[in-house]
């Protein structure tokens, strides 16, 4: 991969997560779990501004850099990045407001659809695309399983952005899926440990697993 489309994605990627606060703040409302926690006196997060611009910018460089690095030759990578511009809204609202909402969610999967469908039909990939079904298949049942083990802290948007997630975790192979399907688990652990060593949540807060599940799916893409 030589240095000039990765540059450019790069810069794509920041000017994505620089106006992704923006489109999230349309869809930020107030969340119960959130009011509840402020009056229970749990302490605020410190030091983080909502919907952090800079934050934001700078994942979505790494986020796209490291997809054309890893998948520049793949025909599905534009379909990848819409994806993952679509992740940094996502991220925002979900650190803001506990929410991954419906319209978000329905854009990341219906790019997804579209988008690998049209690469399948173009190149004669009609195995692929049905490992991606099967991958937002097992993706959305391996989901609503946790979700309903007792104490489960999932929501059902991030069911749904598990599943959107599958489909092109799929079309990347098996090991990409097994990959996401398991990573966001470790690092929305690693988080919840940290910040309940920092202070900042305690056991019975709500934190946002969205962000988790986008990172995991991310790396996924990376390492399979």
């Amino acid at each position: 991969m030589s240095a000039g489309p990765l540059t450019v994605a790069v810069l794509l990627g920041v000017l994505a997560g620089s106006v992704a606060p923006t489109l999230a703040g349309r869809y930020v409302v107030p969340n119960p779990r959130v009011a509840r926690r402020r009056r229970s006196g749990a302490p605020p997060p410190r030091g983080r501004p909502r919907r952090p611009r800079l934050g934001l910018a700078v994942a979505g460089g790494v986020a796209f850099g490291g997809l054309v690095a890893a998948r520049g030759h793949d025909p599905a990578l534009p379909v990848l990045l819409v994806i993952a511009a679509v992740g940094l809204v996502l991220a925002a609202v979900d650190l803001d407001c506990l929410k991954l909402p419906d319209p978000l969610v329905a854009t990341a999967a219906a790019s997804g659809a579209l988008g690998l469908g049209a690469v399948a039909a173009a190149g004669g990939e009609a195995a692929r695309l049905s490992t991606a079904l099967a991958g937002a298949a097992i993706s959305l049942a391996g989901y609503v399983l946790l979700a309903l083990l007792p104490g489960s802290r999932l929501g059902f948007g991030d069911v749904k952005l598990a599943a959107a997630l599958g489909l092109p975790l799929g079309w990347l192979g098996w090991p990409a899926l097994a990959w996401g399907l398991a990573l966001p688990h470790v690092l929305g652990g690693l988080w919840a440990l940290a910040q309940l060593l920092a202070g900042r949540i305690r056991r019975d807060t709500g934190w946002p697993f969205g962000p988790a599940i986008l990172a995991g799916a991310w790396l996924a893409a990376l390492l399979a």
